[in-house]
């Protein structure tokens, strides 16, 4: 899961009560990192009237039904768009999507698609993948036809064409081929977000009902988990709680579950590496280094599973599965700003109850800041597309007001309605909609919500674009009605514990936190040789970091460590190594530069 889910404003006081209404793989994924509503003054929602009908303004033919197939490394979904969302494409523009999921289906998807000289007719695809297929001719030009669009337009020369231009191996004629996805529309030095991408996050009244103690480091962390479990074995419905879950289908070059508690003491793997780990200084270490903060979190996932800590369903479950558990409050500890989502609720909050934000002093996280050039993944067209033009119809809608209002926040006058002074509120059914998977009415697709959301799993402009009707984010989580209805029980306690307004203020003001540059960008594409060395170093890693998490002991732990050293030498590392050492220094004098362009 690569891809940042982005959340709000510093400013915002929320802390993890309200509704977040989760579009994450990713983020993958991300997520990072939301489904949205119709615009004023438009007929029932899932009802396309004359004049919202956009074949009207662009002469588009929808009478013919079509099939898009999609390829989506964000999806954790494969096969047809039904529910609410897929009515609506239907009855809007005459289209059925079907999703093919690298994250379901496996690695060899892209493998055999790529090969075939098809990838799809949507690809949702890593800036890594655009390098390859560009050349391929596997990829087609947009730049024409997004002249034409009435919303992509306006993000063109701001957006798009810095970040397509930037790819110049490939794109010599600075051509527009990719749309950067979870676009923000801020700056590109600005962090918007009230909690960091990832962070400490637990259940507020169960921390508080073993006496809240001070977390030094994670040793202090772990016996609070243990004491917690032991306080609170089980839901109220009786389903076990486990202090840590973990899960494997969204492992890419190492182990993700490894990789982003690593952001917690200031390192991060940037996208387009797999061997290296980079701090705000700049500083570049292998994942294999003896001080590695990948050899540390894994030995803090060994060192938990020794006192019980860890989910045994971890090896074999994926992420649906974590995702019912995070529903059902069976987890202690999240990381994820996102995850809060799944449980927190306005009424809860107002009972104290919800997962938030519990620093632990040690730690000195390392953020990037608002994704205003996109976060690592594209949305494309695929050559071989049939009616490309209705293709880039459906895109520039997904980023019009109307299409982001019902990505982001589902339908008005079922999830939110309008205030009298022009704004929007979330209603009662949307603050609990996703969670409780509530029933749809069947004119508009039947189903639950949560069901029937939008399986494409990503945007093109994110939530962290302003609504020009009503001057505010997308996100529902940022707009005056939720902060408002979001001053609980849990909030103000919270916010009176910590003396802070939000965790970022809290990690902010205790210098605990780096914030730099988001830099999304062209970092070169593998060599076959390379790409083939990656890909057995990579397996190496993820299977071994599996194998050290449960082994029988610490003498077993520190055996397999060695002898991963050792092996990936044999794999090819150097060669490796030396290409992501090369992107890791572009991405540091890229994020200088902005720094200094400030």
């Amino acid at each position: 899961m690569k891809t940042h889910i982005k959340l709000g404003r510093k400013s915002a006081l929320l802390l993890g009560t309200t509704i977040l209404l989760v579009t994450t793989a990713l983020s993958g994924c991300s997520g990072n990192s939301n489904n949205g509503g119709t615009a004023a003054g438009t007929a029932e929602p899932g009802t396309p009237t004359e004049s919202s009908d956009p074949g009207t303004s662009t002469g588009i033919d929808h009478s013919k039904p079509l099939t898009i197939t999609v390829f989506d490394n964000a999806a954790n979904y494969q096969g047809e768009q039904t529910g609410w969302y897929g009515k609506l494409l239907k009855d809007k523009f005459n289209i059925t999507l079907n999703i093919l999921a690298p994250q379901v289906a496996g690695d060899q998807l892209y493998k055999t698609r790529s090969a075939s000289g098809d990838l799809g007719d949507l690809l949702i695809i890593e800036n890594s993948q655009l390098e390859e297929l560009i050349p391929a001719g596997m990829i087609m030009d947009l730049t024409d036809m997004i002249k034409n669009t009435e919303h992509l337009s306006q993000y063109v020369d701001n957006h798009f064409k810095p970040f397509n231009v930037a790819f110049e191996k490939q794109n010599p004629d600075g051509k527009i081929y990719a749309l950067p996805a979870f676009t923000a529309d801020t700056s590109p030095t600005t962090f918007s977000e009230e909690l960091p991408y990832s962070s400490p996050i637990m259940p507020w009244d169960y921390y508080k009902g073993i006496g809240a103690p001070k977390l030094n480091n994670l040793n202090d962390l772990m016996t609070a988990l243990k004491d917690m479990q032991a306080k609170y074995p089980k839901t109220p419905d009786g389903k076990p709680i486990v202090p840590i879950t973990l899960w494997k289908d969204w492992d890419g070059g190492s182990m993700e579950n490894v990789r982003w508690l690593s952001n917690w003491y200031g390192y991060e793997q940037p996208n387009g590496t797999t061997t290296i780990q980079l701090n705000a200084k700049g500083d570049i270490v292998p994942i294999v280094d003896d001080n590695s903060m990948y050899k540390k979190i894994l030995q803090f996932y060994y060192d938990a599973n020794k006192m019980g800590l860890v989910d045994p369903d971890s090896p074999s479950q994926d992420w649906n599965k974590v995702s019912e558990k995070l529903t059902n409050k069976q987890v202690l500890l999240l990381w994820y700003s996102w995850q809060r989502g799944f449980y927190n609720t306005i009424e809860r909050g107002n009972q104290g109850d919800g997962n938030v934000a519990v620093p632990i002093g040690d730690t000195h996280l390392i953020q990037n800041s608002d994704a205003y050039f996109g976060n690592g993944r594209v949305f494309a067209i695929g050559s071989k597309a049939k009616e490309p033009e209705r293709i880039m119809e459906l895109m520039d809608w997904m980023s019009s007001p109307e299409g982001l209002r019902y990505y982001t926040n589902g339908f008005e006058g079922f999830n939110y309605e309008k205030t009298p002074d022009g704004k929007f509120k979330l209603t009662e059914v949307g603050q609990t909609a996703f969670q409780e998977n509530t029933p749809v009415p069947a004119e508009y697709g039947g189903g639950g919500y949560q069901d029937g959301q939008s399986k494409v799993n990503s945007m093109i402009m994110s939530d962290f674009v302003t609504d020009p009707e009503t001057k505010e984010f997308y996100n529902s989580t940022y707009w005056a009605s939720t902060i408002e209805a979001n001053k609980t029980a849990l909030t103000t306690d919270w916010q009176k514990t910590y003396d802070a307004t939000t965790p970022t203020e809290y990690y902010t003001k205790n210098n605990m936190i780096d914030i730099v540059p988001n830099i999304n960008t062209s970092l070169g594409s593998d060599s076959s040789d390379v790409k083939n060395k990656r890909s057995q170093i990579s397996d190496y890693v993820k299977n071994t970091s599996w194998k050290m998490i449960f082994a029988k002991d610490q003498a077993e732990f520190d055996q397999l460590w060695t002898k991963l050293k050792s092996d990936v030498e044999g794999l090819g590392w150097n060669d490796v190594f030396a290409v992501d050492k090369e992107r890791a220094e572009k991405i540091v004098k890229m994020r200088a530069d902005a720094v200094a362009n400030k």
